[in-house]
């Protein structure tokens, strides 16, 4: 798994992704002839009694089929969430410091934040509760703008970069203006699947 990531944006340290085991439920892996090629460490659970799936740190691996590698990864949670929760919306957790990252985001409705819609507050409170979920503490997270201002070290982020970055829309690509991967600045993001549509995506 560090391997995978070495000469990424997003180089995670053999001492941080053991720190995902404690931290996590599930690990889903996407492997080509046997190698690794994506994972993802995730948890299905109910946050104030909504189904949701929480993804913490993951990364694809950096080639032409990276994107195929996200939808596999991304099909699995939504089979999953399908077998958990199959009658009910099901929300989607996860912290991008790149805005490639929304491409695993493509399936869902109503993602925040998204550009040019302004947050109402229940959209803002799960802001915070996902921030309280990753472990980010209050006085890092801008409830508003769901930024989290880093401290120097890597985040658990997904790890993504678009083999078309400069496809990106100019609007999504403005959320991330003022970050600083670097230094562990990230977006807290979710969005919702309907039963019917996750009926689909999980099948």
């Amino acid at each position: 798994m560090s391997d995978l990531c070495a000469e990424g944006p997003n180089p995670f340290s053999i001492g941080l992704l053991s720190k995902q085991t404690e931290l996590w439920v599930l690990c889903t892996t996407a492997r080509e002839n046997g190698k690794l090629r994506g994972y993802c460490f995730s948890t299905l659970e109910r946050v104030g009694g909504t189904p949701a799936v929480i993804i913490g740190l993951g990364s694809t691996v950096a080639n032409n089929r990276r994107s195929t590698v996200l939808n596999a990864l991304m099909n699995e949670l939504f089979h999953r969430a399908l077998m958990t929760f199959p009658d009910e919306d099901v929300l989607f957790g996860c912290q991008f410091n790149d805005p490639s990252g929304f491409d695993a985001y493509k399936q869902l409705a109503d993602h925040i934040p998204r550009p040019g819609y302004k947050a109402n507050g229940e959209e803002r409170a799960w802001g915070r509760r996902l921030a309280k979920r990753f472990g980010i503490g209050n006085s890092k997270y801008d409830d508003r703008a769901f930024k989290v201002r880093g401290t120097g070290s890597q985040s658990s982020v997904l790890d993504y970069t678009s083999t078309t970055p400069e496809k990106i829309p100019v609007d999504i690509a403005a959320l991330f203006d003022d970050h600083d991967a670097s230094n562990g600045d990230t977006l807290v993001c979710h969005g919702w699947v309907a039963p019917e549509r996750l009926a689909k995506l999980g099948s």
